[in-house]
C-alpha cells in the first residue's frame, strides 16, 4: 500500500497515530480557531436525534392544540431554526475532534500524523496522508484536512497495519494509535457477504494485535451505539470505548490521549 497525497481526499475512516517523546524542541505556536475539516467519516446521521436538540421561544406542543392555523405557525418556526443551525454530522463531530487533538499535540510540541483510509476491494485500499510524522501543520496541511470528503467502504486490517509501519519508523518512545470509526469494518470480499461480518472483525483485531506487538497501543474510538458487540472481540484485551453521545466526541478524544501518556 503507498500514500496518496493532494488536494481531494474521499475517506472513510481516519487513523491517528500519536507519539510521545521526551522533552521536545520549543512547541510550535497552537492554531487559532482552525478551518477544519479534519479527517472524518461515515455517512451523515440519520437525523434520529436531531429535532430533540432544539427548542421553540414561541410554542409548545400544547399550545396549538388541534388549531391547524397555530400547528402550522409552530412547524414553520420549529423548521426555521433547523434550517439556520442544522444539526452536525457525524463526520463533522470527527472531523472537530481530530483538530482538538491536533491543537492540543501542537502545544505540547508531541510528534503526530493524521490518515485515513477507503476503498472497494482488497486490491483497491486506498490510503490518504492528511499529515505525515515529519510534516509540520500548515496551510497545505489545513486545505488537505478541507477536502476530505466520505466515500466508500472499511476495510481496516490493510490500514492499520500501513499506519503501524508508519509508527514504527518513529523515534518516540510512547505510540499510540487512535482508530475513530462511526461502524464496523465491512468491505467488498470482507466477508461472505456485505452482513457477514466475522472476517472483517477477526481481521482488524488481529492487524490491531500485530500493532501491540510492534509496542504500540492501538485504542478503538467510535460513536456506533452498537460499537460493544464486535468492539469486545475485535479490540479483546486492547482499548475501546463507545461514545454514546456524540456531541462529546470531541472533547473526550484529547482526555483519552492524555490519560494513555500518563
Amino acid at each position: 500500500m503507498s500514500d496518496r497525497y493532494g488536494t481531494d481526499y474521499p475517506e472513510d475512516e481516519p487513523i491517528i497515530g500519536g507519539g510521545y517523546a521526551p522533552p521536545a524542541p520549543p512547541p510550535l505556536t497552537p492554531p487559532g480557531q482552525p478551518q477544519y475539516a479534519g479527517t472524518g467519516a461515515g455517512y451523515e446521521d440519520d437525523g434520529e436525534d436531531a429535532l430533540d436538540s432544539y427548542e421553540d421561544d414561541e410554542y409548545d406542543e400544547d399550545d396549538y392544540d388541534d388549531d391547524p392555523r397555530k400547528y402550522l405557525s409552530w412547524w414553520v418556526s420549529k423548521r426555521r431554526q433547523e434550517l439556520t443551525a442544522p444539526p452536525k454530522r457525524i463526520i463533522d463531530l470527527e472531523k472537530e475532534s481530530a483538530v482538538l487533538l491536533m491543537t492540543a499535540l501542537e502545544t505540547i510540541g508531541d510528534q503526530y500524523g493524521i490518515y485515513g483510509f477507503s476503498g472497494y476491494g482488497r486490491d483497491n485500499v486506498e490510503f490518504f496522508v492528511i499529515k505525515d510524522f515529519d510534516e509540520s501543520l500548515d496551510q497545505p496541511i489545513k486545505n488537505r484536512l478541507d477536502k476530505i470528503t466520505p466515500i466508500r467502504s472499511t476495510r481496516m486490517g490493510p490500514a492499520i497495519r500501513h499506519a503501524t509501519h508508519k509508527l514504527k519508523l518513529t523515534d518516540a518512545k510512547v505510540k499510540i494509535l487512535f482508530l475513530l470509526s462511526d461502524g464496523r469494518p465491512q468491505d467488498h470480499g470482507y466477508g461472505r457477504d456485505r452482513t457477514e461480518k466475522e472476517y472483517a472483525i477477526h481481521d482488524t483485531k488481529q492487524a490491531l494485535n500485530e500493532a501491540k506487538r510492534e509496542g504500540i497501543t492501538p485504542f478503538a474510538l467510535t460513536v456506533d451505539r452498537a460499537g460493544h458487540d464486535y468492539l469486545k472481540t475485535m479490540c479483546e484485551d486492547m482499548g475501546y470505548e463507545v461514545v454514546a453521545d456524540i456531541e462529546a466526541l470531541p472533547s473526550r478524544l484529547p482526555q483519552l490521549y492524555r490519560r494513555l501518556t500518563e
